[in-house]
């Protein structure tokens, strides 16, 4: 992907996936796009996590950030027999979470209020709060304890393997307490 730099010239970007486990904060899909956005790549990220969790293994809940809330997405999920919990928005540091909604959910909601309202749930709210301390962690030890805030090499299958190897970092690192 191409995007516009202050040099009034173009630098070459890739975004960095990462599908993480729960348990042991190790990356268990690694992906980079050309796309600025993150609305395309759940889907191959979470088949790709499934094929790497191994056999008699099954992903079951998955959360991800606003950029993946797409309808597309949520009804796949639904379809892979999987708990689909993605932000609809953000809120803004004074703005609370509405209250929890009661009852069954009414006839006509579109698939992002549905997701919103299950978000709003007291599971909802649990399980979308987990990211803080499942995912976020690992990017920011990519960040700041190993410094890599920008690719070095050029094309999407390089950058690929150059993120590859970033997350193969990190993992080696959970490693002992992983197996242990």
């Amino acid at each position: 992907m191409q995007v516009k730099a202050n040099n009034k010239g173009f630098d070459q970007c890739g975004n960095a996936q990462a599908v993480v486990d729960r348990a042991h904060q190790v990356s268990v899909a690694a992906d980079v796009t050309n796309q600025a956005n993150d609305q395309q790549p759940l889907q191959p990220l979470v088949q790709q996590a499934q094929q790497n969790a191994g056999r008699g293994r099954r992903i079951k809940k998955v959360s991800a950030d606003k950029g993946y809330c797409r309808e597309d997405h949520v009804r796949w999920g639904a379809r892979q027999k999987l708990d689909v919990y993605s932000a609809t928005g953000r809120l803004k540091h004074h703005e609370r979470v509405s209250e929890g909604p009661r009852g069954r959910p009414p006839a006509g909601l579109t698939v992002k209020e549905r997701m919103a309202r299950k978000l709003r749930t007291m599971r909802g709210r649990a399980t979308y709060a987990q990211r803080k301390w499942i995912v976020e962690p690992v990017f920011g030890f990519v960040k700041r304890g190993l410094g890599f805030v920008q690719f070095l090499l050029n094309g999407i299958e390089k950058m690929r393997g150059e993120w590859r190897l970033v997350c193969l970092a990190c993992n080696w690192r959970k490693l002992p307490a992983a197996v242990g």
